[in-house]
């Protein structure tokens, strides 16, 4: 049952943001306010919808029950009772799942790390494909992809790439793609068309603000040198690569793609928060759910989530026990979506299953 108590206690907030507005607050209160009554004007719609459902699927049986009720009336009663009871039901769902605990860095950026695995050039390649899979995903949702670093393989793709993704719930659908991603193909150097199986492994970070993980400048030692890459004079005349080590922790990171030392800089400085903020998250997360036998969501670098099989057009995630044989629009971008929303529903799932909603 849903605790009727919290969704009063919501409603009545609602009407509190709308009688403050109303009364003509201004400034930073009118933003604060506004943006919070956006938050939970859709909650209070889905509240009211179920409680209007709810007492529908009530009155029907009520007529039902009742012996003055003739056959017709009766069997018309019994459609909508049953109409109204499946209208609520899916409503209470709805409900529950926007009562469960959010993530905090679930609405904001993220910074993705594409790294090749075993397999030598081909995996390097397979780097490349996924992560030209995710360029396209984020720009079909509106987002904005900037890259902090990458290191090509020899016969292309990247050994790693690394870059900042920015919108509103990027995390939230991305975080569920750490981990170790397999390919089975017949690579364009394989004269007698065998089936090589190569990996790569993603990592997904929240993107984490100054105000969520502070950094202690003493703790940090900060080298200039110079960029490497394909060559070429600014590459050998300019110190512009910039690497940061925290030294508590070792965490090392190194940014060198764009020309300013200053712009570099200050991308290393948020993929080392980004890193230490989600080290940070990791620790608190494995204390709070030691005892948890769900692996979705852990971002575990050691699991294998998913295979592309291209051969037989395939696309298996292996935590949900998920095939699609629709690969070539997977890794294009187009139909990701199919992977990351049933993974998003099994992890509402465990949540509310947990819960006890």
């Amino acid at each position: 049952m849903l605790p009727q108590d919290k969704l009063n206690l919501i409603l009545r907030r609602r009407d509190e943001i709308e009688a403050k507005l109303a009364a003509g607050a201004s400034g930073a209160e009118f933003g604060a306010l506004s943006r919070e009554l956006s938050e939970i004007e859709p909650l209070c719609a889905t509240i009211l919808a179920w409680r209007q459902a709810a007492g529908d699927a009530q009155d029907a049986r009520a007529m039902i029950d009742d012996p003055a009720t003739d056959r017709d009336m009766r069997d018309l009663a019994e459609a909508e009772a049953r109409e109204a009871g499946e209208r609520a039901q899916a409503l209470e769902r709805d409900i529950q799942i926007a009562l469960l605990p959010r993530d905090a860095a679930d609405e904001g950026g993220a910074i993705l790390e594409v790294r090749a695995g075993t397999g030598g050039d081909e995996a390097a390649l397979f780097a490349g494909d996924l992560f030209r899979m995710y360029s396209r995903y984020a720009e079909q949702h509106g987002w904005t992809m900037e890259l902090l670093s990458a290191s090509e393989g020899a016969a292309g793709g990247y050994k790693e790439i690394i870059a900042s993704i920015t919108g509103r719930g990027v995390f939230a659908r991305l975080k569920f793609e750490s981990g170790v991603h397999r390919v089975q193909r017949v690579p364009a150097t394989e004269a007698q068309g065998r089936i090589h199986t190569s990996a790569a492994t993603v990592a997904v970070l929240p993107e984490a603000q100054e105000v969520d993980f502070e950094i202690n400048d003493a703790d940090l030692r900060i080298e200039t040198m110079r960029a490497q890459g394909a060559g070429g004079q600014h590459v050998n005349k300019t110190e512009s690569a910039i690497r940061i080590t925290h030294v508590p922790t070792g965490t090392v990171v190194m940014v060198q793609d764009e020309r300013s030392q200053h712009k570099n800089r200050a991308r290393a400085m948020g993929l080392l928060r980004a890193r230490l903020y989600d080290e940070q998250r990791r620790k608190l997360d494995s204390e709070r759910a030691a005892d948890r036998k769900s692996q979705v969501g852990s971002g575990d670098r050691s699991e294998r989530i998913r295979t592309y099989n291209f051969p037989q057009g395939r696309v298996t995630d292996h935590r949900i026990e998920l095939t699609l044989y629709k690969l070539d629009r997977v890794i294009a971008g187009e139909a990701l979506d199919e992977v990351v929303e049933p993974l998003i529903t099994r992890h509402q799932a465990d949540q509310l299953a947990a819960s006890g909603l």
